[in-house]
């Protein structure tokens, strides 16, 4: 999916709703457990059905399914390939956060871009340029860089001043020269968005895919406010808020209505404003 095509869906959906789906099996619905021979495969088609008209993304936590060993791997392929069979005009992120050597990370790139077919992967740029160029050369597809993180440790080494300037927006401004706006997105948390006017200081173009609203207590409101830009610019990111709203039979009804929920709230906020209409 192209920048073009995002937008398109953006603006036709009136939401930037990116649903993550992180299955865990001492959280979903018992039933599941016992009567399924696929428990994650069928939580997480439920999921992608009940919440598909409101959001423009969903986003796959590689390590939920690489707990589980070749079965868990294997939900994860028949999750992705459902999910490009049925919906594809969304926007599928693998949130794997890759980062290595050149040729590690191209073999990561085709594992991901081509195998399993997803528009765009997270990736960790500690490693500088090699860690991150190889995703950048795969048409349509993107690379979503590790910007400014909402956990707890992010201030070990993000907030470290060089030159009087916080290590993320180094990071930020130096990875922003070796993609565009067109294949290069960048992470930031929705529990800093004051930190959001200076991330829009440096790339004010970007799509920016922000964790942390609701379970981790990120104010939707708030990331509008520092972080839309002229195209929207933002996938804002929830995971347990939506998927784990009951542990029922009922566990897609109530997902679906948290995921409309925000979405009301999405489309109030881009309302407001004739430059999203």
């Amino acid at each position: 999916m192209n920048r073009a095509e995002l937008i398109k869906q953006i603006k036709a959906k009136q939401s930037f709703l990116c649903v993550g789906l992180d299955p865990d099996m001492t959280k979903i619905p018992a039933y599941l457990m016992e009567e399924e021979e696929d428990p994650i495969y069928t939580f997480n088609k439920q999921i992608i059905e009940a919440t598909a008209p409101y959001c423009v993304a969903f986003k796959p936590n590689n390590a939920f399914y690489e707990a589980y060993g070749l079965s868990g791997m294997e939900s994860l392929e028949k999750t992705i390939k459902y999910i490009k069979r049925n919906f594809p005009d969304h926007f599928l992120i693998a949130d794997a956060k890759r980062g290595d050597i050149g040729n590690t990370s191209t073999m990561y790139a085709h594992a991901f871009f081509e195998r399993l077919e997803a528009d765009a992967i997270t990736v960790a740029p500690y490693m500088g340029i090699d860690s991150v160029k190889p995703f950048l050369q795969f048409e349509n597809k993107w690379a979503i860089v590790l910007g400014l993180t909402s956990n707890e440790g992010s201030s070990d080494f993000q907030l470290l001043k060089i030159d009087n300037k916080d290590l993320y927006l180094h990071v930020i401004e130096k990875c922003a020269r070796w993609g565009n706006e067109g294949n290069m997105m960048f992470v930031v948390g929705a529990t800093k968005p004051n930190m959001l006017a200076e991330v829009r200081k440096v790339v004010p173009d970007h799509f920016l895919l922000v964790p942390g609203v609701g379970a981790q207590g990120g104010s939707l409101a708030e990331v509008c406010k520092y972080g839309l830009n002229k195209d929207v610019g933002l996938l804002v990111n929830s995971s347990r808020g939506i998927i784990y709203a009951s542990s029922e039979k009922d566990f897609d009804v109530k997902a679906a209505a948290e995921a409309k929920k925000l979405s009301d709230q999405m489309k109030e906020i881009m309302n407001s404003s004739r430059i999203y209409k």
